[in-house]
């Protein structure tokens, strides 16, 4: 099965580059998704042009006979993954949200920290103290640091549309890494996150790590995800 791999905030295709051939070594081809914006120079990039960018792997995947993808988004991209389900229900055979939720219709997808020339710039890592970071060493603190890409004003103040549906019906995969599935489940049955309280097939499961499992623990991650390609 085909797994596309959509990065969270400031992180470019190569954060999958650990889990990719965990993946692969499991029997699946790991596609990690290119998102304007975040990785190609470009600082005028919408959201809608990230979410054509991930439905044109999808309709790749399914074109190419490989069958109905399973799509992960981590962070904030777990709305381009829910995203994708409402926009591809049928073309779906999962998603897999890593470290997040999707926010429901009419949210700013990630207007998160402060704005400059246009982009919203790596913060540090003052905000993530605590769970989020606490499993990554100095040096791969600035690695990531070093590395991250700002992201386009135009995404991170972009507007979540959701039309159709039958996104609901589409199986959800929670990946719980620096909160428990129990916090998660409460937060669903709360309120909090509108979206999965109406999905009618949601899985939460936990992985011990910080909100960046990509880097710390690639392998049990690439588990959990071919785990939930049925």
């Amino acid at each position: 099965m085909d797994i596309l791999l959509i990065g969270g905030l400031w992180l470019d295709t190569s954060a999958w580059d650990d889990v990719v051939p965990e993946l692969e070594a499991l029997g699946h081809r790991a596609v990690p998704v290119a998102l304007p914006g975040q990785g190609d120079g470009s600082t005028t990039a919408t959201l809608d042009d990230q979410v054509a960018a991930v439905l044109a792997a999808v309709d790749s995947s399914v074109n190419t006979a490989a069958g109905k993808p399973l799509v992960v988004g981590h962070s904030a991209a777990c709305a381009l993954a829910w995203l994708a389900a409402d926009a591809r229900p049928e073309k779906l055979a999962g998603v897999v949200l890593i470290g997040g939720f999707p926010w429901d219709d009419g949210k700013l997808y990630a207007d998160l920290f402060e704005m400059t020339d246009g982009v919203m710039p790596f913060p540090g890592w003052g905000p993530f103290e605590g769970p989020d970071s606490a499993d990554l060493s100095d040096e791969v603190k600035a690695a990531l640091a070093a590395k991250a890409v700002p992201v386009p004003e135009g995404v991170a103040r972009g507007v979540v549309h959701l039309t159709d549906e039958r996104r609901f019906d589409v199986p959800v995969v929670v990946v719980c890494p620096e909160f428990t599935p129990e916090q998660a489940r409460q937060w669903i049955e709360a309120g909090d996150v509108p979206e999965l309280a109406r999905a009618k097939n949601v899985e939460l499961v936990d992985l011990d790590s910080g909100h960046w499992p990509m880097f710390t623990r690639p392998a049990a991650l690439a588990t959990l995800l071919a785990s939930s390609a049925k």
